[in-house]
């Protein structure tokens, strides 16, 4: 009867595996007041809300002229290959003639500085954010919402979608206060000065940022790194996140995986036949993750060393940010001898830039992807639920798609998914409108859902 012990035994350690997966209990508790800045500034930092300008110096500015005027000739492109082999060399001149001579630096400074921006120290980094407050009848109500951009992103992708926002819809009868902050290491956010502050732990700060302007509950929405972060956001504080919203969801449980290694047998199970091009056949999903997702491993690695060159050179900088702008907002750009980059303005494109090249973040802002995929200093929020009622905005272009099947799998309360077939990665920018109402529409569908669950 030996066998039967056995089989127990077996029995019972398979059991307590998928037990585990299925309930892993309560999210992991963070530091909520965790130390990212120096340490001799501990117990010493200015927690005030402090009015914030972009500035680009005189100084600034010539250095950054002489750079680029002073680069020396890129190794021509091999023959009829466009932006397969990253951004095209053919392509560099004409965009270091307009950041260097045509790019009106005073006129951009005053573009960025239109909405009212502040900094107020967080765990000892100081964070930068906008604040947009919209001036409405009081028969419209206000709600808040933060917005959470990510890499080669910054603020800057909400600037044509803030006057959407910040104004109500038709149908609607709420509008929203925008609280835009830059992500740590980003633009004019302080960097940690200590390894270990990936997207959870992030959360944490922006969730004490909202406290600090006096916010204890409210809507959250992000792309990238920023739909990483609202997600950490509404799975450990579910009592202040009222609703998420991302253009870039997605979940890696053990769950979701076998979903969609199911699919790969059986679609139909898993995905609607007008979308399951977006991931199947599985070869070909994963041919082209290797293919755009060589950045990731070097910035999770060595983003050092990548960051010296990146610092020092504009153009180098301009060609690494650009090339994802171009393949990220539509595949077929690869094909395109000018990348297809002229689904945004020269002016946002180069705005952008500035982010980082006027702050000297790029080095800090690659550093995150270390913090996030260290397994020391990582949170794996995956695999706890979701409760938070959800909103998915899935753009043709993303790098990465689920069906709402595996989304299921972590948000037990996935309202609706809008589906485009058109729009990249960076859609605020690219379509404000489509990106406002998609966002109004889904905090409009949370509002009637606690409407209806009281």
């Amino acid at each position: 009867m030996w066998w039967i012990t056995i089989a127990v035994l077996l029995f019972s350690v398979i059991a307590w595996f998928v037990l585990k997966s299925l309930y892993p209990g309560a999210p992991p508790q963070l530091d909520q007041e965790e130390w990212w800045g120096p340490n001799d500034l501990k117990g010493k930092q200015d927690t005030t809300i402090r009015p914030f300008q972009i500035k680009f110096s005189e100084q600034m500015i010539n250095d950054l002229k002489q750079r680029l005027k002073n680069l020396r000739q890129p190794v021509p492109p091999l023959e009829d290959q466009a932006f397969k082999y990253g951004f095209n060399s053919n392509q560099l001149s004409c965009w270091i003639k307009y950041w260097a001579d045509e790019y009106p630096f005073a006129e951009r400074e005053n573009f960025l500085n239109q909405y009212p921006q502040f900094k107020t120290n967080i765990q000892g980094l100081d964070v930068h954010f906008i604040r947009v407050t919209p001036e409405v009848p009081p028969t419209v109500t206000v709600v808040p919402l933060l917005l959470v951009h990510g890499w080669p992103g910054s603020v800057r992708e909400f600037y044509e979608a803030i006057p959407l926002l910040t104004k109500p819809l038709e149908g609607a009868d709420f509008a929203f206060e925008l609280i835009i902050p830059s992500l740590p290491g980003y633009g004019f956010s302080d960097a940690p000065v200590r390894p270990g502050l990936g997207p959870a732990k992030i959360a944490v700060v922006f969730k004490n940022l909202m406290a600090r302007l006096g916010f204890t509950k409210y809507y959250v929405q992000g792309g990238d790194w920023g739909s990483i972060v609202v997600a950490a956001m509404a799975t450990m504080f579910p009592e202040h996140v009222l609703g998420q919203h991302s253009n870039m969801l997605f979940v890696s449980n053990n769950c979701a995986k076998f979903k969609i290694l199911l699919g790969a047998v059986l679609p139909s199970l898993v995905i609607e036949s007008d979308v399951a091009h977006r991931i199947y056949p599985l070869t070909s999903y994963f041919a082209h993750l290797v293919l755009e997702l060589g950045y990731m491993h070097l910035q999770a690695t060595k983003p050092d060393t990548i960051g010296v060159a990146l610092t020092d050179s504009p153009t180098g900088l301009l060609a690494y940010i650009l090339e994802k702008f171009s393949s990220w907002t539509r595949w077929e750009n690869r094909s395109a001898q000018d990348g297809g980059l002229s689904s945004f303005t020269r002016e946002q494109l180069v705005d952008n830039l500035m982010m980082y090249w006027s702050s000297n973040s790029i080095t800090t802002s690659m550093r995150l992807y270390a913090a996030a995929f260290n397994q020391k200093s990582g949170v794996d929020l995956d695999r706890y639920p979701s409760n938070v009622p959800v909103w998915a905005l899935q753009v043709e272009n993303e790098i990465f798609y689920q069906p709402p099947s595996v989304l299921r799998t972590k948000y037990t309360n996935l309202l609706g998914v809008t589906v485009l077939k058109n729009g990249g990665h960076f859609i605020a920018l690219e379509l404000p409108e489509i990106f406002a109402k998609d966002v109004f529409k889904a905090v409009k569908a949370f509002r009637e859902w606690y409407q209806k669950n009281k």
